[in-house]
C-alpha cells in the first residue's frame, strides 16, 4: 500500500504541475485568507479592552467604531481572497480531474485483450471513476482543510507567544499530541479501509456480472441463486463497513475528550495570568476565538486525515492498472505496416496461454497474396488463436508473423489493425447509432458511403423499417438488434473499411439461410483483391475458398481445395461433409 500511495500522489503531482498558475494563485489567496482568520480576532481583543477601559463617551464610541471599520475592512480582503481561491480552484480542480480521466481512459485501453478478458466492466469503471474522484476529493481537503490548518496553528502560536509563552507552547504541545494521535489511529484504520474498498469492488463485480447476464438469471432459474450470492457479498461489505465507522467513532471520541480537557486546562491558565495582571479582558476573548478556531481545525483534521486515506485505499487499485506495464506494446521506433499485396506467413509459431496448455507448436502456414483461405477443424484446434495472434491479440511465444514480409511484431499495433478487417462471430456493437456504428469502420466516411456499405451487407432493408433509420441507437453491446442483425452492421463495418486483409470467423453463423444467401454475395465482392482467412463450421460457406486448411491439436493435418479434400477417402474433411450434408455418420 506504502508504494501505491506514493505511486498515486506522484501521478496527482504531476498533473497538478501542469496547472502551475491557477495552483499558486489559489494556494495563495488560501494562505492569505487563513491569516486574515487570525488577524480580526486581535482587533476584537481591542475593541473589548477599549470596551471594558472606562464609562460610555461619545470618544469610547468613536473608538469602538473605528475599531469596527478596521475589522470590516479586513474581513472584506478575506471576502477577497476567499474568492479567488474558490474560482481558482474550481479551475485548477476541474482541468486536472479531465486530465487524469483522459490519463486513466488511455492507459487502460492500451492494457492486451488478454487484461479485458480476465477483468469485469463494472470493476474495471469503478477503479476509474473512484481514481479521479480520490484526486477531486484530496485535493479538496488538502487546499480547504490542511492548508488553512496549517497556516492557522502557526499564526495562533505566533500570536500566543507574544501574549504569553506558556499560553502559546501549550496549544502547540497539545495541537502536536492531538495530530499524532489522530495520525498514527488513522494509518492503523488504512488496512481496513481497504479491505472496505475492496469488498466495494467485489459487489460492484457481481451486481455488473449478473446484469450482464439477466438473461441466463431468468432462464436457469437462477434468481434466489444471485440473490443469496449478493447477499453475502453485501454483508461482507457490511461487517468492513461498520467496523471502519465504529473505529471512526472511536476517534471522534477520543478527540472530544481531548479538546474538553484544552479548553478548561487553557482557561485555568488564563485565569492564573489575569490574576497576575497578564492577561487582560480582550485576552480572554482573543483565546476563546482561538479556541474555536483550533477546535473546528483540529477536529476536521482527523476527519480529513481519514478521508484522505479512505480515498487513496479507493484510488489504489487504479493505480495498480496504472503501474501494471502493458502485457503487448510497440518497440521502440516500431515502422508502419505498408501492405502491399498481402501475403501473410506463419513461421514455427509457438504457442502457449499458460505454461501448461501449448495451442499451437512449431505452427507453419503461408497464405498467399490474394488468397480466400478456409480454416476448420474441431473446437479448441487453434483456429481462433491463428486469427488472435496475427491481430496481436496475444503475442507468439516462439516463431513468427509476417505480413508482406514485415513481423508483424516489430510494426505499430494501430497499423496493423489498420490493414486487417475482422467480422468476428458475436460483433459487439457501440450504444450508439447504426450510422456511427458503421461509420466506425472508416470515420471519415460520408452517409452515402456508410449507406452503400450496408446496402451491399443487406441490413438496409432492416435499418429503414426503424422509425429513425439510421439514426436508431442499438442499446448496449447492440442488445436491440438479433444476432443476424448485429452480424450484419459487422459486415457492413468491413465492407466501408475496405482493408487488404480480410478476416470472417465465422461471419454468417447467426443468419438464417436466406440472409446467408443475400450477404455471401457481397461478401464474394468484398473478397475480391484482398487476403481472406475464413473461420467457419458451415462447410457450405467455405466450398468456394482457394484453399482450405484442417487444422487439429497436432497442427494441420489437411491441405487442398473442397474438390481434392472431398477425394480422401479417410479424410476428416470429407467426413465432417458429410456429416452436415446428409445426416450423422457412425463412426
Amino acid at each position: 500500500m506504502k508504494d501505491n500511495t506514493k505511486k498515486t500522489f506522484k501521478i496527482f503531482w504531476q498533473y497538478s504541475l501542469k496547472h502551475k498558475i491557477s495552483g499558486l494563485i489559489m494556494v495563495t489567496s488560501v494562505i492569505v485568507a487563513s491569516s486574515l482568520d487570525i488577524v480580526v480576532p486581535l482587533y476584537f481583543k481591542q475593541f473589548f479592552n477599549t470596551l471594558a477601559s472606562g464609562s460610555p463617551s461619545e470618544l469610547l464610541a468613536k473608538s469602538l467604531v473605528l475599531i469596527l471599520l478596521s475589522i470590516a475592512t479586513l474581513e472584506f480582503i478575506q471576502w477577497i481572497f476567499w474568492r479567488f481561491a474558490t474560482f481558482s480552484d474550481s479551475y485548477f480542480t476541474a482541468k486536472i480531474a479531465a486530465d487524469i480521466s483522459n490519463y486513466c481512459f488511455a492507459y487502460l485501453h492500451q492494457h492486451s485483450f488478454a487484461y479485458f478478458n480476465n477483468n469485469f466492466v463494472g470493476s474495471l469503471v469503478k477503479r476509474v471513476k473512484w481514481f479521479v474522484k480520490a484526486f477531486e476529493t484530496i485535493a479538496d481537503r488538502v487546499v480547504w482543510s490542511l492548508l488553512p490548518l496549517m497556516v492557522n496553528i502557526l499564526v495562533i502560536a505566533l500570536v500566543l507567544f507574544k501574549v504569553n509563552i506558556w499560553l502559546s507552547l501549550g496549544v502547540v504541545i497539545w495541537v502536536v499530541a492531538f495530530l499524532a494521535i489522530n495520525w498514527v489511529f488513522t494509518k492503523y484504520k488504512l488496512k481496513y479501509d481497504i479491505a472496505r474498498s475492496e469488498a466495494e469492488t467485489a459487489t460492484t463485480r457481481v451486481l455488473a456480472d449478473t446484469i450482464t447476464n439477466n438473461v441466463n438469471v431468468k432462464l436457469f432459474n437462477g434468481y434466489w441463486r444471485e440473490i443469496k450470492g449478493f447477499a453475502k457479498v453485501t454483508e461482507e461489505l457490511r461487517q468492513k463497513r461498520m467496523f471502519t465507522w465504529t473505529l471512526g467513532n472511536i476517534i471522534e471520541a477520543v478527540q472530544g475528550f481531548l479538546m474538553v480537557g484544552l479548553e478548561i486546562g487553557i482557561f485555568y491558565l488564563a485565569i492564573k495570568l489575569w490574576v497576575r495582571g497578564i492577561l487582560t479582558i480582550g485576552d480572554f476573548v482573543l483565546i476563546q476565538s482561538y479556541l474555536v478556531t483550533i477546535f473546528m481545525r483540529t477536529w476536521e483534521f482527523g476527519r480529513v486525515i481519514r478521508i484522505i486515506y479512505e480515498n487513496l485505499a479507493d484510488a489504489e487499485e487504479m493505480t495498480v492498472i496504472l503501474n501494471l506495464p502493458h502485457e503487448i506494446k510497440d518497440i521502440p521506433n516500431a515502422k508502419k505496416l505498408v501492405v502491399k499485396t498481402g501475403k501473410i506467413e506463419f513461421e514455427n509459431v509457438i504457442f502457449n496461454y499458460h505454461e501448461t496448455r501449448r495451442i499451437l507448436n512449431n505452427f507453419n502456414l503461408t497464405v498467399k497474396a490474394g488468397e480466400r483461405l478456409a480454416l476448420i477443424g474441431p473446437s479448441g484446434a487453434g483456429k481462433t488463436t491463428v486469427i488472435k495472434l496475427l491481430l496481436r491479440m496475444y503475442d507468439v511465444t516462439g516463431g513468427r508473423i509476417l505480413v508482406d514480409d514485415q513481423d508483424v511484431s516489430k510494426v505499430t499495433q494501430e497499423s496493423l489493425w489498420q490493414n486487417v478487417s475482422l467480422v468476428p462471430q458475436d460483433p459487439i456493437l457501440f450504444h450508439r447509432t447504426l450510422m456511427e456504428n458503421i461509420r466506425y469502420g472508416k470515420p471519415k466516411a460520408s452517409n452515402q458511403e456508410v449507406i452503400k456499405a450496408a446496402q451491399a451487407a443487406h441490413c438496409h432493408e432492416f435499418i429503414r423499417s426503424f422509425s429513425e433509420g439510421y439514426e436508431t441507437y442499438v442499446g448496449e453491446r447492440g442488445v436491440k438488434l438479433s444476432g443476424g442483425e448485429r452480424q450484419r452492421v459487422a459486415i457492413a463495418r468491413a465492407i466501408l473499411r475496405n482493408a487488404p486483409i480480410l478476416v470472417l470467423d465465422e461471419a454468417t453463423s447467426s443468419l438464417d439461410s436466406e440472409s446467408e444467401y443475400f450477404i455471401q454475395d457481397a461478401l464474394d465482392k468484398l473478397m475480391k483483391g484482398k487476403t481472406v482467412i475464413v473461420i467457419a463450421h458451415r462447410l457450405s460457406t467455405i466450398r468456394k475458398m482457394d484453399r482450405i486448411i484442417v487444422i487439429s491439436e497436432k497442427g494441420i493435418i489437411e491441405d487442398g481445395t473442397h474438390e481434392e479434400l472431398l477425394k480422401k477417402d479417410s479424410g476428416l474433411y470429407k467426413k465432417l461433409w458429410h456429416l452436415q450434408a446428409g445426416g450423422f455418420l457412425k463412426y
